[in-house]
């Protein structure tokens, strides 16, 4: 199983086969378990259809790292797209970005006043940006910039944030969200870090993804748990329970095309569900990253790629 995800995360560094991919039919159809499609009128039509579903939506257009400022604001300008395309269409859906997508690994100060916009566009229209978290190296400067902005005037309600269960620093890191009023969507982590910062086996993982879940839910903000993981969502369930917190103070976050028959059930149960829903032609790392993250998921790709 680690042999395996090493290699799906290794693959998504492979520049000869995502422009061979991300350019060809063999590409589009492979993707298509996973990807809502490849502009953005596609993805509002998913997300349509997964609202009258009874689930909200993130919204994700792919792409990070990127090269230069022109790129950084094109980027920007599909979410500012989004975000009026919500309103306008009126659904239940929100945004999320990666800072890398911003500008981030050209200038700090490009990708928060970047970020900063949207957050004001969403704050203005009564919506939410999330930010992704990416590979280690850029956790601390993603939460410093996320902290700024959450701490600027009417923006306070209108950015959160992402958190990876499998990193050892996450629970002093939740620890000062929460003393923020920061919202959280809890993960358990989807890049190749070393064992020097990151717990190296599933078990120590799940453990960790269930005390700070815990610590999210006893929190009075709105937090988002993203896991496919049934152990996970019921030791959540049960957590919940216990502690008398309402089923409308959380939800559970998914990917689009995994586990719709979970994400249905946890509907019908009373629990609020969110599917994230990725678009655009840059979808190759995301990709290889869902199939490192759960293996069962190549099964899915080979058999939709069949049909």
């Amino acid at each position: 199983m680690a042999i395996l995800r090493s290699t799906f995360i290794a693959l998504s560094h492979n520049r000869p086969l995502r422009r061979f991919l991300e350019q060809s039919p063999i590409g589009a159809r492979l993707s298509s378990r996973f990807i809502a499609g490849m502009k953005l009128e596609d993805a509002l039509r998913v997300a349509a259809a997964v609202n009258a579903q009874g689930m909200a939506v993130s919204l994700d257009s792919l792409g990070e790292s990127v090269t230069s400022e022109f790129e950084a604001h094109r980027a920007a300008e599909i979410y500012h797209q989004l975000l009026d395309a919500i309103s306008t269409q009126k659904l239940n859906a929100n945004i999320s970005i990666k800072l890398t997508q911003m500008g981030l690994e050209l200038s700090q100060a490009l990708a928060e006043r970047i970020a900063g916009d949207l957050a004001q566009h969403a704050s203005k229209s009564g919506n939410f940006v999330r930010v992704d978290m990416e590979d280690s190296r850029l956790t601390q400067v993603t939460l410093d910039i996320v902290r700024r902005l959450h701490a600027r005037a009417g923006l306070r309600n209108s950015i959160g944030i992402v958190i990876q269960a499998y990193l050892y620093r996450s629970e002093a890191d939740i620890e000062q969200l929460l003393a923020d009023g920061i919202r959280v969507r809890l993960c358990k982590g989807a890049y190749r870090e070393p064992h020097t910062v990151a717990f190296a086996n599933k078990s120590s993982v799940d453990k960790n993804f269930a005390l700070l879940t815990g610590k999210l839910l006893e929190s009075p903000v709105y937090h988002a748990l993203a896991t496919h993981d049934e152990k996970m969502i019921e030791a959540a369930k049960t957590f919940a329970a216990q502690h008398g917190i309402d089923r409308s103070r959380f939800e559970f976050q998914m990917l689009y095309g995994i586990r719709r028959d979970l994400q249905r059930r946890l509907i019908q149960e009373g629990y609020r569900v969110r599917v994230y829903v990725p678009f655009g032609t840059q979808w190759y790392p995301y990709f290889m990253r869902r199939l490192a993250e759960r293996p069962a998921n190549v099964l899915f790709m080979v058999k939709n790629f069949l049909r």
